[in-house]
């Protein structure tokens, strides 16, 4: 629909920004991770449509739901099975654990959560609580 060609670079792989329009799930545009500045633009019928388009794949990093009413927004984004879920907004919270679904990611990171992981000592849940 928008974009899609190489940018004058010596060396590399890069693509302009580029929105694919009328896309469906079974695509492979759809179905695989592109790392990169690419929109596939996938239509819906309705709200469970929708959620069953975002879960349908095998991949699960990060995602956003957009709407008028926030809370009802919420209820939807807690239906999406993605590491991250924003709503009307797509960002990270670097204080907090991140990491995907499926087969997107290895687990939980960052965050005193992430790093309970590796430690052997309450203080990090605890504040003040002696090492076990």
């Amino acid at each position: 629909m928008l974009g899609g060609g190489r940018p004058e670079r010596a060396r590399g792989y890069f693509v302009e920004p580029t929105i694919f329009a009328d896309v469906e799930s079974r695509m492979t545009i759809a179905r695989e991770e592109i790392f990169g500045p690419v929109v596939a633009v996938i239509p819906y019928d309705d709200e469970d449509h929708a959620v069953a388009i975002a879960n349908d794949s095998d991949y699960g990093l990060s995602g956003s739901v957009w709407g008028p009413d926030v809370e009802h927004a919420k209820d939807v984004a807690r239906r999406v099975r993605s590491g991250n879920v924003a709503v009307n907004q797509h960002t990270l919270d670097p204080g907090g654990p991140f990491g995907g679904f499926k087969q997107c990611g290895i687990g939980r990171e960052y965050g005193l959560e992430g790093i309970d992981e590796y430690v052997e000592i309450q203080s990090i849940k605890y504040p003040g609580a002696a090492p076990v």
